[in-house]
């Protein structure tokens, strides 16, 4: 059988080094996920019956999901962490071993959907924007898309993704990128080392006119923030 990739024995893939895999698998981290990512990203939002997260590699944000819609499925392209979070999360969780890219659902399968801290994983823009465009080809109308992602500052960044897939999104141009997938409005909340964003699909037949929403602050609430409409 192979190895646990809750321990840091070594990384299951080549998308990260041996030090990266085995900051994410601490219980610091997922905490941190659990506890400081994850909650501002769903707050306000109706999840529905039907939610996906895209890239959920441990599965700390998975468990917080599995415990606020009554359906999640969680797509995983490394066969080891899909495996295990299968193994742990069955029952609970539908575990899907795919691309993001291309994703092996039907159009409008989804109430919602999120991804966490991994986008920076996908190994370049173009990817990044189909995984976008797949995304909001399998929400239903109306539905949300929301996450986080790391702003690639700082050493300690630069130390975890030696030798990683490593492409940093500049919360400057997401909203433009996720209104060219087919979303009609995006709302950025960026700091000086991580971002977070929440787009929506249309409704119906007809695009309401697109609108991008950029705050200066990332936590805490977003105080004297800034509005586009395009």
């Amino acid at each position: 059988m192979p190895a646990r990739p809750d321990r840091a024995s070594g990384p299951p893939s080549s998308r990260v080094n041996r030090l990266h895999y085995w900051y994410c698998s601490r219980d610091a981290w997922k905490r941190h996920v659990r506890e400081d990512l994850v909650p501002p990203t769903l707050a306000g939002l109706e999840l529905g019956s039907d939610v996906l997260e895209v890239g959920p590699g441990f599965g700390p944000a998975t468990e917080v999901l599995a415990q606020r819609t009554p359906r999640l499925t969680a797509l995983e392209i490394d066969p080891v962490l899909a495996g295990s979070l299968r193994e742990r999360l069955s029952g609970r969780v539908e575990v899907v071993e795919g691309d993001g890219t291309a994703m092996p659902f039907d159009d409008a399968s989804f109430s919602s959907a999120f991804c966490f801290t991994m986008l920076h994983h996908v190994p370049s823009p173009e990817a990044q924007d189909r995984l976008f465009a797949e995304v909001q080809r399998v929400l239903r109308p109306g539905a949300p898309f929301s996450g986080t992602d790391s702003a690639g500052r700082g050493l300690g960044f630069a130390l975890l993704h030696i030798a990683d897939t490593r492409v940093v999104i500049d919360p400057e141009g997401l909203g433009e990128r996720l209104m060219a997938a087919g979303f009609v409005s995006a709302k950025i909340s960026a700091g000086r080392d991580a971002f977070r964003f929440r787009a929506y699909t249309g409704v119906g037949n007809t695009r309401s006119p697109a609108a991008i929403f950029s705050e200066s602050r990332f936590s805490g609430g977003a105080s004297g923030h800034a509005q586009r409409e395009l």
